[in-house]
């Protein structure tokens, strides 16, 4: 757990951090919620052999591969990121692809089209926190990337920036790693989470956000879990270690608001007593999340059907509320 405040500043201000085959070129793999104007033959294609050299090595440097996903699945992964130059300002690219390959480049795949998705929501949702977070840009990449078997890759990212492809230096993940977070298909982790009634009305010790919503945090998870769909989501706004929590929250309410109904959406924050220096809740252990935020969506069976780690916008939580609506 102690990972948790490290891996979560991979967004928080573009800062370059140094953690960081075959014929799969990815031409069907664009996001997952909104399809890309770009398609994968405007990128470099990952031939049969070839490596990272071959396709990165012939490009200019550009801007800081910023993934606000850490935790890698065998299979179909949502991959989030942004795009920041050295001084931590966001690039304004017009196209964007990921590749994998492994840590010493060979097995080179891609590319995985990404498209843009918006993270900012409507004036009647947004806090205090999320109206500073989303100062600097309200729009986040995302691209749907495979992994065919566990071990460590390398992801970095093509960018179409001013007319000119640039690539990103790479990023290593650890794929396939046991005892993270419920997976899609798992059931969901039973937790009790506080209530207005067990902090006496006192709103400000359920939730850091400003003004608070109440709603995310009226109802104790363990009281709804295998009975009704349930959106779980683990942020903070005010503590945040990545500049998304904020507008996530805000996402989750403006979802619940106009698309949510017979949902349940229940905030969960991270830290005791709300003070970083008291360490973890042990909601988020029992979770065991290595990063905030996350967003768990719940079938009224208890199943996880979907998860969001880092940002997300709200195509994509409504999408993924609709399946349990059915």
């Amino acid at each position: 757990m102690s990972r948790l405040a490290s891996l979560a500043c991979l967004f928080a201000a573009g800062a370059l951090l140094t953690a960081c085959g075959g014929s799969d070129d990815g031409a069907s793999a664009t996001s997952s919620t909104k399809t890309a104007t770009a398609v994968a033959a405007d990128f470099p294609r990952a031939a049969d052999g070839a490596t990272l050299d071959a396709v990165a090595g012939k490009l200019p440097e550009g801007p800081v591969f910023a993934p606000s996903t850490s935790v890698m699945r065998v299979g179909d992964n949502r991959v989030g990121f942004a795009l920041f130059d050295e001084g931590g300002k966001r690039v304004d690219a017009s196209s964007a692809a990921v590749y994998s390959a492994k840590p010493d480049g060979t097995d080179l795949r891609g590319p995985y089209v990404a498209g843009k998705q918006s993270i900012a929501v409507k004036p009647q949702y947004q806090s205090q926190q999320a109206a500073a977070d989303l100062a600097d840009g309200d729009t986040i990449w995302v691209a749907t990337v495979p992994f065919f078997k566990p071990g460590s890759r390398i992801l970095f990212a093509v960018a179409d920036v001013d007319g000119e492809l640039q690539r990103t230096s790479p990023f290593e993940f650890k794929v396939g790693q046991k005892g993270g977070p419920p997976d899609i298909g798992d059931k969901a982790i039973k937790i009790t989470t506080l209530t207005p009634a067990d902090v006496g009305g006192d709103y400000s010790k359920l939730t850091t956000r400003v003004p608070p919503a109440k709603e995310l945090v009226s109802t104790n998870f363990a009281d709804v879990l295998g009975k009704k769909p349930v959106v779980l989501q683990f942020a903070t706004p005010q503590l945040c270690q990545t500049r998304v929590c904020g507008p996530v929250v805000d996402i989750a309410e403006q979802v619940r608001a106009e698309q949510g109904d017979g949902v349940v959406f229940i905030q969960q924050e991270i830290y005791n007593d709300n003070q970083v220096s008291k360490g973890f809740r042990p909601q988020v252990s029992d979770w065991r999340l290595p990063t905030e935020p996350w967003a768990f969506v719940i079938d009224r069976n208890g199943k996880i059907v979907d998860r969001f780690e880092g940002a997300f916008s709200a195509e994509e939580l409504a999408a993924a509320v609709k399946k349990v609506q059915q």
